[in-house]
């Protein structure tokens, strides 16, 4: 079916017409506004005042889950998971793990140890969920928050901390893990994935590729490109979307008029909504997500339904744009105390388990602490080194005032120095 604008569906009325309109507009309007009294009127002027109310959304999103926020196991038509006791005690130590590696790493950077941290805080069901459903031989494009799949891939916490201490630009080999590289520019990896997915595709090859993104990155143009070639190619890639609905200051109502995983049907493929805090939902829609496409059925969005509990990085401040209120409704939902709830509800896991968990997690928080500050300080010159094959004039210069810049710290050093003699 062909859809035509109103445009051009509507005759043009002729200018006698469209002058009777207008002058029949203005009568009308001197008569009513005489009629009217002061106090309707001034009414009408507030009611005109007020903000336009928000556009409902096209329905209602559904929402997948196992697990409630008060650690109530519930089940879900489509997707299901029977996990054991060993299992679940499994996840939960990913998450408490990854969230105290997580909570180091900000406190290294708050001392000067790192120039920037990405912090994870409540995003952990998201990714271990997630990163625990995928197999040896699927490969990974992560974005620079995705420290849950790292661990879930194997790839050591204190590597991931080199280059946001600017000393390396990942400290791990891509291939050994299946989990490329951090990636900075936004959306970016969303067709790395996809052409990589393209090629696995081409190979033969029964693997899967998942790219991760956020609810701001879903804006970009990288990424509306990478769901047009994925599906096109039926290429065997899950965009996994962290929806943690603020992309730093902008809150996803600004981004989009539907929810994030209806924007898939757009494109010719499924959509599924997660409850991001829920990683038995998580492992359980993207262990499906996962197989489908390794059935060679194509593409799939899921949107993990999430929220950034601390900063979008360590130089942002969430207090300047978000209710305290908000974040306290979100804390309810912890993911780590909804799945320790139903541990202790199902007896999966005794005090002895949290206690040497407990244990576990200050070791690999002092193991993070003493590998930081073992590493070199960063060259500051560095930045300027293979910019060009060859060197450029404005580098060069550009080198030699920074150089300045920095000898200038020297210099007030000795001053004062010499002033205290």
């Amino acid at each position: 079916m062909t859809v035509e604008s109103t445009a051009a569906r509507t005759p043009r009325r002729s200018s006698k017409r469209t002058s009777a309109v207008k002058t029949t507009a203005k009568t009308t309007a001197k008569t009513t506004e005489k009629s009217t009294t002061g106090a309707t009127a001034k009414a009408a002027t507030k009611a005109t005042a007020k903000k336009p109310a928000r556009t409902p959304q096209s329905s209602d999103p559904e929402l997948v889950q196992l697990l409630t926020p008060e650690g109530e196991r519930v089940e879900h038509p489509d997707y299901s998971i029977d996990l054991t006791a060993e299992e679940l005690r499994g996840l939960y130590r990913d998450m408490v793990l990854t969230r105290r590696f997580d909570a180091e790493a900000t406190a290294l950077q708050r001392q000067g140890e790192l120039g920037l941290w990405a912090s994870l805080l409540g995003q952990e069901a998201a990714q271990i969920g997630s990163g625990r459903a995928l197999r040896d031989d699927d490969y990974v494009f992560p974005t620079y928050r995705e420290h849950g799949v790292a661990w879930c891939r194997g790839v050591d916490p204190t590597n991931l901390l080199g280059m946001f201490r600017g000393v390396n630009h990942g400290g791990w080999d891509p291939n050994s893990n299946n989990f490329h590289l951090y990636t900075i520019v936004i959306g970016s990896q969303t067709l790395h994935a996809t052409g990589y997915a393209m090629g696995v595709a081409k190979d033969g090859a029964d693997s899967a590729v998942i790219a991760y993104f956020g609810d701001g990155a879903s804006s970009q143009g990288d990424v509306a490109e990478s769901f047009t070639f994925s599906a096109v190619y039926n290429a065997p890639v899950v965009f996994f979307c962290q929806n943690n609905q603020w992309a730093i200051s902008e809150p996803t109502e600004k981004q989009t008029r539907v929810p994030l995983y209806q924007r898939a049907q757009g494109y010719g493929f499924p959509g599924v909504r997660v409850d991001g805090n829920d990683v038995l939902a998580c492992l359980a829609v993207t262990r499906a997500a996962l197989e489908r496409a390794r059935r060679g059925e194509g593409p799939m969005l899921v949107e993990a339904f999430t929220y950034r509990m601390g900063a979008h990085t360590t130089s942002d401040d969430p207090t300047k744009y978000r209710a305290d209120e908000e974040r306290a409704a979100w804390e309810a939902k912890d993911p780590i105390l909804r799945l320790r709830t139903h541990l202790e509800k199902e007896g999966a896991a005794d005090e002895a388990f949290f206690t040497e968990l407990e244990a576990e997690s200050e070791a690999l928080g002092k193991r993070v602490r003493e590998a930081v500050r073992a590493m070199p300080d960063p060259d500051p010159m560095a930045m300027f080194d293979n910019v060009y094959a060859d060197g450029n004039p404005l580098v060069d210069e550009e080198r030699a005032q920074f150089a300045a810049y920095q000898a200038s710290f020297a210099d007030s050093a000795e001053d004062s120095v010499e002033e205290g003699k």
